[in-house]
């Protein structure tokens, strides 16, 4: 892309394709132009940001929710959310066209937030940054979790004698990431974005494989349980924390060179996401069975694959970390106004939600758990609930009578309410049909996640906190023979049945 000199105010800019536009001559307009995000590394941003979790739990939640009704889901929730990742587009674009001062030509830090603003005024603002919050955290809980669990069964494989439970990794892993979230912010971290979806990609790769080789033993012991409401709704939660994500969306459209392009980075992402999530799933759904627990890479029985799966699904929760908490540090940090630059504050509050952070993993040891009520509550709002909400009221405040009025440059919400009267009355009926289905659905389907969440909070198949108990099952070392999880009912069947014996296993109440 080449840049000629300023004329009036603007410089004009020869795109690749031959095209020529002039754009403002400021400085952010043109550090974005030339440092800005094509379109397909935001796609590779969002992959990162959506996989992870989501490819070791999905296949559960294709388990517990049954093949016909677990397919229906997945595709459903896939197609709605990649809807409302166009929408939350199409917001951005319509801000950036009525208030250009304010978000076309500064830089904005916190773009969900303003998106709650520009729709439903202060008080929605409020409500959004502190849902982003809630659900960050609860995002940094599971994946420490995941990590911790992930790195103790690597650790026991590597030094069986020497092994640490997940509790104690937990404290590991958080004591080892403490001094790296001091860092002011994850400017220019393309990098790590990258290489934790590219580790995710290659951790596919490796657990069909494995997979694979297990199918030939495992698949005729395989069984399937009976369908259970409370285990449907819990399975919800799953998926919508799989395809979940939306929270950072606007972000990487505010950081995209052609932020109009959006829709095409979420269609490409989110195709590749399901290309990854539909094969793990079935795969675990008819090779396993009923053996599956709550990571599908424990299920897989030839040893070097499980180990290499296991390291990039844990550099990828490692990175995911680092790159999670970061926005929930600053947002701390600039509600108690303390410096900008390095000083001794910050080592304090990072340190204390680390400590936060950490004592909620302790708390609720199993990130299923977490990982379900993430995904009932937090998720269901921010990536189905709030960007039809938004959208329908920021396009029903437009005066399509008034072309004056799409060019209001900072005119506050307040000053010009929009009524849910109004709302009806603007907006098309398909459209409106189409918004209002997703939110009710997403919200019915949020409250009863949440429920059985909840319940399984309660329930003896969840551990107690490690603090609690010395002989807490996630305080006992993990051993290369727990590590590996035999097929069939009974998880009694191995490939190897003259090198490997199976763990002892013990039939659920």
């Amino acid at each position: 892309m080449n840049e000629t000199e300023n004329v009036n105010g603007l410089k004009e800019y020869s795109w690749p394709n031959g095209k020529k536009k002039k754009y403002p001559a400021c400085s952010y307009v043109q550090r974005r132009l030339e440092t800005g995000l094509n379109w397909i590394t935001a796609a590779l941003f969002i992959i990162a940001d959506m996989a992870g979790g989501g490819v070791v739990a999905i296949p559960i939640a294709l388990l517990n929710s049954g093949l016909l009704i677990g397919s229906l889901s997945i595709l459903f929730i896939g197609t709605a959310f990649c809807y409302t990742a166009h929408i939350l587009g199409e917001n951005w674009m319509t801000m950036c066209r009525r208030w250009p001062e304010v978000y076309g030509r500064e830089h904005c830090r916190k773009p969900y937030p303003e998106m709650a603003f520009r729709a439903l005024g202060e008080r929605a603002r409020f409500l959004t940054s502190c849902t982003l919050n809630v659900m960050l955290f609860g995002v940094s809980v599971v994946y420490l979790l995941l990590a911790a669990k992930i790195t103790s069964e690597l650790w026991a494989s590597f030094s069986p004698a020497h092994g640490f439970g997940p509790c104690v990794m937990t404290l590991i892993l958080a004591g080892a990431l403490l001094p790296v979230t001091f860092l002011k912010s994850p400017q220019d971290f393309w990098w790590a974005v990258v290489s934790a979806m590219l580790t995710t990609c290659l951790a596919v790769f490796i657990i069909l494989l494995g997979t694979l080789l297990d199918l030939p033993k495992c698949s005729s012991f395989a069984k399937q349980p009976n369908f259970t409401f409370n285990n449907y709704f819990l399975s919800i939660g799953i998926f919508f924390f799989a395809f979940g994500g939306h929270g950072v969306f606007p972000t990487i459209q505010h950081d995209m060179r052609r932020p109009r392009n959006f829709t095409r980075s979420s269609l490409f992402a989110f195709n590749a996401v399901a290309a990854m999530y539909i094969p793990l799933s079935y795969f675990g759904y008819f090779v396993y069975g009923d053996s599956l627990q709550e990571s599908i890479i424990s299920s897989i029985q030839t040893s070097i694959l499980q180990q290499l799966a296991n390291l990039l699904i844990a550099l990828h929760c490692i990175l995911t970390i680092t790159i999670v908490i970061n926005p929930l540090n600053q947002e701390v940090e600039h509600f108690i106004d303390i410096p900008h630059h390095f000083c001794w504050q910050r080592v304090i509050i990072r340190t204390f939600v680390m400590l936060a952070v950490v004592f909620i993993a302790l708390t609720v040891p199993s990130f299923g758990p977490i990982l379900n009520l993430m995904g009932g509550t937090c998720v269901s709002l921010i990536s189905a609930v709030m960007p039809c909400l938004f959208y329908l009221y920021l396009h029903a405040s437009e005066d399509k009578s008034n072309p004056k009025s799409k060019i209001e440059k900072d005119l506050p919400i307040n000053d010009r309410p929009v009524t849910f009267i109004n709302v009806i009355k603007r907006t098309p009926r398909y459209t409106l049909l189409i918004n209002i289905s997703v939110i009710v659905i997403s919200i019915l389907c949020g409250i009863a996640a949440t429920n059985s969440a909840f319940l399984e909070l309660s329930t003896s198949r969840f551990s107690g906190p490690c603090y609690l108990s010395v002989s807490s099952e996630n305080n006992k070392i993990i051993n290369s023979v727990q590590s590996l999880h035999c097929c069939g009912t009974f998880r009694n069947i191995s490939r190897w049945p003259d090198i490997f014996q199976c763990p002892s296993y013990e039939l659920p109440n």
